[in-house]
């Protein structure tokens, strides 16, 4: 079974997901960003969402994470609890 790791960080719009994406290109650290933005109770983890597999995230996120290069900020992503940005840390095949 495929299984990525990843964080995020949710916001509620779209121009506030750009200016954190602008700010982590920057220098900010993705961890702290999300701790101080994020909407998600991953924000306490730095926005980890742990291990998780195909299917198991809403499916605009899913296609995010099982695509995308690793460790490389993506977003903003639209799903219907918000906008993301997400960051894959790590995909087995």
């Amino acid at each position: 079974m495929v299984t990525a790791s990843a964080r995020h960080i949710l916001v509620d719009t779209e121009q506030a997901c750009l200016d954190l994406k602008t700010e982590i290109e920057s220098g900010a650290d993705f961890a702290e960003i999300a701790k101080q933005h994020s909407n998600c109770p991953s924000k306490a983890q730095g926005g980890a969402l742990g291990s998780f597999g195909r299917g198991q995230m809403v499916k605009e996120f899913d296609q995010v994470v099982f695509s995308a290069e690793l460790n490389k900020v993506q977003g903003p992503v639209k799903t219907q609890f918000g906008y993301h940005l997400v960051e894959v840390t790590n995909r087995t095949e």
